[in-house]
């Protein structure tokens, strides 16, 4: 394709993503649906200066100012990710003049604001909660793209085994720090016509997701559920190291969401698992169980700002009101589901967030109404118990709590009980 019609093309989809009308990654999967004829490097030119723009964008929408034209194209210009030669040879005389008075620029001198790319009151919030020094690590780890991490199913391979099969097909992978079932891989290579994919030998999940399955602690035999399923990351994960005995549960509201489990599941041979869809977490199908389960994983809805790596259109689309109506829903599954568990049985909360108010301030509501009911498990004695490696790094106090500069993980917060 000629760098005209790509830049052209990446200014058309950065002008329906800025919208932030829908998931920047539902945008740009449809838009690539819609040019079938593009080639590899071309998609990757226009899904990665997506991303970048996201990332950065008060600072770029700041430099953009000095140009001219589309206010889209010149922060296409100034976030491109594609080759160095296609974006030249798409610029005029004056755009590449401008461009290289834009890149003069000393960022460092500019406004906190446009270095940390964040908008003010999420900014504040994690000021609060991080210590100083933590702050801008933090905030440069959410502004570089997520490595891709594997989860090695053991129902199907060894982890040292599918290390060797990825290297065979020219992919280096490095065992994960903390995840015994990990692999993480640099870049974005392609997997699904690989062998150990289709034979269900590893699926992709982010390190800190698989910790949490590790958390849950699912064991052979045990009925187990998984509240708020989704496409199943996690209730792979817990079938796998229940050795595909007992019986689990995938709950989640959204059957499109359960729908994405299907594949996985075939390709996993796990039988143990029964997902359903529930109209809500009063349903009878939760009811039925209550009082019955082994294990109870409640990977509750929340913003997802634990994820800006893959999701950096999220700091835009989420704000105050949203997290509090996130936290009052939080409230009410995690007391739904804690009807689940029989007396000895576990109780896991989790969110893919960084937010005190959709982590701490739900546990403290949680415990302040069920405190007769349940007794905190500490994370560490549980991670331990797992066999994770170095857990002591992994907790803050009682809970879970991964950061993406500190562990190289999305971010989550974990807290665990036992039912009396």
């Amino acid at each position: 394709m000629h760098p005209n019609a790509l830049l052209d093309l990446t200014t058309e989809l950065l002008r329906q993503v800025l919208l932030l009308a829908q998931p920047a990654d539902a945008v740009v999967s449809a838009f690539l649906r819609r040019h079938k004829a593009l080639g590899a490097r071309e998609r990757h030119a226009l899904a990665e200066t997506t991303y970048a723009v996201l990332r950065q964008r008060l600072l770029l929408q700041h430099l953009a100012q000095s140009g001219s034209g589309a206010l889209e194209r010149r922060l296409a210009i100034l976030g491109w990710q594609g080759a160095a030669g296609a974006l030249r040879g798409a610029l005029g005389p004056r755009e590449q003049q401008w461009l290289e008075q834009v890149n003069a620029i000393d960022r460092q001198a500019l406004p906190e604001k446009l270095r940390h790319n964040l908008p003010d009151w999420l900014a504040g919030a994690l000021r609060e909660q991080l210590p100083q020094e933590d702050f801008w690590p933090l905030v440069q780890s959410l502004a570089e793209p997520a490595p891709l991490d594997l989860r090695v199913n053991l129902l199907k391979a060894r982890r040292e085994e599918v290390q060797r099969a990825l290297a065979d097909a020219g992919i280096a992978a490095e065992a994960t720090p903390y995840s015994p079932w990990g692999l993480r891989v640099q870049g974005k290579p392609a997997l699904n016509k690989l062998e150990v994919f289709t034979s269900g030998a590893v699926e992709v999940q982010d390190e800190g997701s698989q910790l949490l399955a590790q958390l849950l602690d699912a064991k052979r035999g045990e009925m187990v559920v998984d509240f708020c399923a989704g496409a199943g990351g996690k209730t792979l994960a817990l079938g796998a190291a229940m050795r595909n005995s007992g019986r689990l549960y995938a709950y989640d509201v959204s059957g499109h969401r359960l729908d994405a489990l299907k594949p996985r599941l075939a390709r996993s041979g796990l039988s143990n698992v029964y997902p359903a869809q529930i109209a809500h977490e009063r349903d009878d199908r939760v009811r039925r169980l209550a009082g019955k389960i082994d294990r109870v994983l409640v990977d509750a809805p929340c913003s997802g700002l634990g994820t800006l790596r893959r999701n950096p259109d999220l700091k835009w689309r989420q704000s105050p009101r949203s997290v509090a109506e996130l936290q009052a829903k939080q409230q009410a599954i995690l007391a739904a589901a804690a009807r689940l568990p029989k007396a000895g049985g576990r109780l896991v909360y989790a969110t893919c967030s960084l937010l005190a108010a959709e982590n701490q301030a739900v546990v403290q509501a949680f415990e302040a109404e069920h405190g007769r009911d349940f007794t905190p498990l500490p994370a560490l004695d549980l991670l331990q118990a797992a066999r994770v490696q170095t857990a002591a790094d992994l907790v803050e106090g009682p809970f879970l709590r991964l950061w993406p500069h500190r562990h190289r993980t999305d971010g989550f917060f974990a807290a665990a009980w036992q039912r009396r």
